[in-house]
């Protein structure tokens, strides 16, 4: 077996090849479908830095503490695309914070594993953009925020977990339009991996196919209509997209 799996638009499902091989078919424009189609599931607030910025709205209602659980949210199908996607900012929005996100694929069923056995449910990982329309609510964020179509690009292919032996010490970076604007890692993430996997399937069942992001990092860069967007991740590759405006025919993307 090969560690690359990259789904082409010509092809029924995912197909494993070398990296090299994988890489040659994107600089050939081979066009890809997202190479997951399981549920997305995000983890807000695990960014050490991100859940301090918050200040005393922690302390306020309607929770009045820190979270004491992970704090998850969905990224349904219709959020789903691939590198090279173009993205639509919604009329009325400056702009889309580009959340960097290292996605953990399931391989395995998972359902109350146990921490230090977490990681042999991981098949692989995938770099994931969380395109959000920016908003003050943390603790319940409003679906017109985050399920837009076409918010959540992942690929360009999953990388066999095995080649990333530690998803808890790896670098994300955004890049708008060629520049670096963030780099950070999820060595500074509150709950590892592993963690959130046994909390998580605590009171949930994984199955083959779904997807964990472990976090976004803190302030995270807009990206306007007209400007690309590139995520990187040590060990993965890069996932880029183009994001355009809204036109007045838009009638919604077809992922």
């Amino acid at each position: 077996m090969n560690d690359t799996y990259l789904w082409r638009c010509d092809q029924p499902a995912p197909v494993d090849v070398p990296l090299e091989t994988a890489r040659g078919w994107l600089a050939a424009g081979v066009a890809v479908h997202a190479p997951v189609r399981g549920s997305v599931y995000g983890t807000l607030l695990n960014d050490r830095r991100a859940l301090q910025a918050l200040g005393d709205a922690v302390h306020q209602p309607p929770y009045k503490a820190p979270p004491q659980a992970p704090v998850l949210y969905i990224k349904p199908r219709n959020t789903l695309c691939a590198h090279g996607t173009r993205v639509v900012v919604p009329a009325g929005v400056e702009g889309l914070l580009a959340g960097a996100a290292l996605g953990a694929v399931i391989g395995t069923t998972a359902c109350r594993v146990r921490e230090q056995d977490a990681l042999a449910c991981v098949a692989g990982y995938v770099i994931v953009n969380d395109l959000t329309v920016p908003h003050d609510s943390f603790y319940r964020p409003a679906l017109p925020f985050r399920v837009r179509d076409h918010s959540c690009p992942m690929g360009p292919w999953i990388r066999a977990a095995r080649l990333l032996p530690d998803p808890d010490d790896v670098t994300l970076s955004v890049y708008v339009d060629g520049i670096r604007q963030q780099q950070a890692s999820t060595a500074g993430f509150i709950r590892p991996l592993g963690r959130l996997l046994q909390d998580i399937t605590a009171f949930m069942t994984l199955v083959p196919g779904d997807v964990l992001l472990t976090g976004v990092p803190a302030e995270a860069p807009l990206v306007r209509a007209g400007q690309s967007v590139a995520i990187e991740i040590a060990g993965l590759g890069r996932l880029e997209n183009h994001l355009i405006p809204e036109s007045p025919s838009f009638t919604g993307n077809k992922p």
